[in-house]
C-alpha cells in the first residue's frame, strides 16, 4: 500500500514538473490570473464580472456564426500561445520572479494535474458503471441529458453560457473566501432542521 502511494506521489510530482516546464513561458500571466480568480483585492470580482459581461455583450452584438466564432477563438489562442511567452517577461519583468512566486506556480500546476486526474477518474468510473450496471448507466445518462436539454430549451444559449462561465470564474474566489463552505453549512443546517421537524410531526 505504501509502495503504491509512493509510486502515485512520484508520478504526480513528475507530471507536475512536466506541466511546469510546458507552462514556464506563461508563468507571470498564470500568477496574475490566479490573483484575480482568488480575489486578492476587493475590486477583482467586479472587474472579472465586468470583463466577462462586456465580452458576452460583444458576442451578442456581433452575433457571429458558429464557424466564425470557432475560427476567431482558435486564432486568438494561437496568437496568445505565440505572443505571451515573448511579451510576458518584458511586461512583468523576468528578473522579479521570486521564490514565493515559484512556489505558488508549482502549487497551481499541482492543482491542475490533480484536477485532470479527478476528471479522468470520474470518466473511468462512468465507464465502469456502464460495464457493471448498464441499466443504471443508461437511465442516469439519459435523465441527465433530458434535464440539460430542457434547461437549454428554456434559457437562451448565450445567456446560459454566460451564467456557466461567470460561475466557473467566480468559483475559486468563492472557495478561497469560504463563501461556499458558509452557505453550504447554512443549507445543511436548514435541511437538518426540516428533517427533525418532520420526525417530530410523525411521532
Amino acid at each position: 500500500m505504501a509502495e503504491g502511494d509512493n509510486k502515485s506521489s512520484n508520478q504526480l510530482a513528475q507530471e507536475t514538473a512536466q506541466l511546469e516546464e510546458h507552462l514556464q513561458g506563461w508563468g507571470e500571466v498564470i500568477l496574475a490570473g490566479d490573483q484575480f480568480l482568488r480575489w486578492e483585492k476587493p475590486w477583482f470580482p467586479g472587474a472579472l464580472m465586468g470583463a466577462t459581461t462586456v465580452l458576452f455583450l460583444l458576442i451578442y452584438y456581433l452575433d457571429p456564426s458558429v464557424l466564425t466564432g470557432l475560427s476567431c477563438t482558435v486564432m486568438i489562442l494561437c496568437l496568445a500561445d505565440y505572443l505571451v511567452p515573448i511579451l510576458a517577461p518584458r511586461i512583468f519583468g523576468s528578473n522579479k520572479w521570486t521564490t514565493e512566486q515559484q512556489q505558488r506556480f508549482h502549487q497551481i500546476c499541482g492543482n491542475l494535474v490533480k484536477t485532470q486526474r479527478r476528471v479522468l477518474g470520474w470518466w473511468k468510473r462512468l465507464f465502469a458503471l456502464k460495464e457493471e450496471k448498464p441499466k443504471m448507466y443508461f437511465l442516469s445518462v439519459i435523465s441527465s441529458l433530458v434535464v440539460v436539454a430542457w434547461i437549454g430549451q428554456q434559457v437562451h444559449n448565450l445567456f446560459l453560457t454566460y451564467l456557466i462561465v461567470s460561475f466557473l470564474l467566480l468559483l475559486p474566489g468563492l472557495n478561497q473566501h469560504g463563501i461556499i463552505t458558509k452557505y453550504a453549512g447554512m443549507a445543511k443546517r436548514e435541511i437538518n432542521k426540516l428533517l427533525k421537524h418532520k420526525e417530530k410531526k410523525n411521532e
